[in-house]
């Protein structure tokens, strides 16, 4: 019997399938495209998704209406789709086989879940069944003459010749089915019914919770916790789905989601939930941070946030590693040298090269800047295309232009800054904001003076209180950073204090303690809360 439905299934025809695709018409346009498999078909061109869809659908349709019956003798048309009914479960890399298929052929109609094609395929009513979404318009009418013994064959009971009519000789008999389209399932049973096409397949099992790419244990105890969690995970997808975002709300998500991980962690003894939950303290933090800046509104309410002309911690980082770099390379000795590199190194920093104007250098109250760039350029440190007199003549309208060869990018060497090319120039109009602060500029500080002002805009707290929690800074270490010994640095804390720089300064235990005044805390590079980052050398 095999070799009979072999031969037989040889001689059928290939099922037919139309295809109505919805594609874009174009980058940057709200229009679509409807085209048809059918080479006769010509392409429609529509102004919206929603109007394509609407002509695909009555494309189709009047193809189906158009169409005739399925035939008897059609072949299979979703062979190459792969479907369930071709495919075993054990063999899913396997050929399609053609004798897996069984019951009346069958018009059937697949739509794509997004709504991108409609496809109307012959195909038999077992496979029908085995496509997702698949529906059935019509099915092929019975081809084969009725039984003398018992009434005729319809597609009402299209399954009453599926595996009936062979003798014991395996040759097709007289009974029911005789000369309709047999197959050789070793699964198919006389009389068996074709179950209905399925819907959408749900899913078996419920998905599991998850919250940061982790999966909530279903025996996590104290039950308390694990639905903390679960609502965790959920509150975070919600918020990603959000137009907009709120920043206080993710603040106090975060600090949920460290509490959370915290217990989790004593629960389960794993460090990684510890490292987990550490990471979302700190950004909780910085959720806090960005909504003061972004709102204008403090997370305690108590006092008015600080607009400050660098608005983030990365951005502060990045000046703290300007000044350690220029205490670390500076080529010139004193306080004049360091204020002059840190000034040319801000304007080179990201290629090596940099526009600057005469007035910038005269503005910082050196005492003979031409000598200062004159020593810099004969160390080999900087390389101008005039000479320094030039250079300090130069006008805004032709800048003069510099390089500074430490800083040019090389293959060889990692480069000093981690910063790019856009966050360059707000450090740079950053520093010349402190250096020529109105009050520094009246008072006619010292370059020295002028130093110590950015040093200590690096290193206090967000109230602007100096050093780390306001614990204040290691006297030796500053004086190491603005180049000059304790007394002298005395000298230049009182020339803040009297430019309205520094407040309540105080020597006590060799530590320098005070705030800086409100009115210079825009200009200020907070330190982090945990731990001391030593930006000054």
């Amino acid at each position: 019997m095999t070799q009979a439905s072999v031969s037989e299934l040889n001689e059928r025809v290939p099922g037919r399938r139309w295809t109505v695709r919805l594609d874009a018409a174009g980058r940057g346009s709200a229009g679509v495209r409807v085209s048809c498999s059918r080479p006769a078909c010509a392409d429609l061109r529509l102004p919206s998704a929603a109007d394509g869809r609407r002509a695909a659908v009555a494309h189709l349709k009047a193809h189906l209406r158009a169409a005739v019956s399925p035939r008897p003798t059609a072949q299979c048309a979703c062979r190459a789709d792969g479907c369930h009914a071709h495919v075993r479960d054990t063999e899913r890399s396997a050929r399609t086989e053609p004798w897996r298929c069984g019951g009346p052929v069958v018009l059937a109609v697949i739509a794509d879940r997004a709504g991108r094609w409609w496809r109307a395929l012959e195909c038999c009513s077992r496979c029908a069944a085995a496509i997702p979404g698949a529906r059935t318009t019509a099915a092929a009418p019975a081809s084969g003459p009725p039984d003398a013994d018992g009434p005729p064959l319809t597609t009402a009971d299209p399954a009453a010749g599926a595996g009936a009519g062979a003798g014991a000789d395996g040759r097709p008999g007289g009974g029911p089915g005789a000369g309709t389209p047999r197959f050789s399932d070793r699964t198919a049973q006389s009389g068996a019914q074709v179950p209905p096409p399925r819907p959408t397949p749900a899913r078996h099992r419920p998905r599991p919770a998850t919250i940061a790419q982790r999966v909530v244990p279903d025996d996590l105890k104290p039950v308390e916790l694990r639905d903390e969690l679960v609502a965790l995970g959920d509150l975070f997808r919600a918020y990603q789905r959000r137009d907009q975002p709120d920043l206080a709300l993710l603040a106090d998500l975060h600090t949920r989601k460290a509490h959370a991980f915290a217990a989790w962690a004593e629960a389960c003894g794993d460090r990684r939930l510890r490292l987990d939950a550490r990471r979302a303290e700190q950004a909780a933090d910085a959720a806090r941070v960005q909504h003061e800046h972004r709102t204008g509104l403090s997370a305690a309410g108590d006092r008015p946030p600080v607009a400050r002309l660098l608005t983030g911690a990365a951005q502060w980082d990045h000046a703290r590693s300007v000044l350690a770099h220029v205490v670390a390379t500076a080529p010139l000795p004193g306080p004049q040298g360091r204020l002059l590199v840190t000034m040319l190194t801000l304007r080179t920093a990201h290629s090596g090269t940099g526009h600057l104007v005469g007035q910038d250098l005269t503005g910082m109250g050196l005492s003979e800047p031409e000598d200062l760039i004159a020593r810099l350029t004969d160390c080999g440190w900087l390389r101008i295309p005039g000479t320094p007199a030039e250079l300090l003549a130069s006008r805004p309208e032709n800048p003069a232009s510099l390089t500074v060869p430490s800083l040019t990018p090389r293959t060889d060497a990692p480069a000093p800054f981690t910063f790019g090319k856009k966050v360059r120039p707000k450090l740079s109009g950053w520093a010349q904001r402190v250096v020529s602060d109105k009050k520094l500029r009246k008072a006619g500080a010292a370059p020295g003076t002028r130093f110590l002002a950015l040093t200590l805009a690096t290193q206090c707290s967000p109230d602007g209180r100096l050093g780390t929690g306001g614990d204040g800074i290691d006297l030796d270490r500053l004086a190491a950073a603005c180049a000059v010994d304790l007394v002298e640095l005395r000298c230049l804390v009182d020339q803040l204090t009297a430019a309205d720089w520094v407040e309540g300064a105080a020597v006590t235990d060799g530590r320098l303690t005070g705030r800086l005044t409100e009115r210079v805390l825009p200009l200020t590079c907070p330190l982090p809360q945990r731990g001391l980052v030593d930006g000054s050398g």
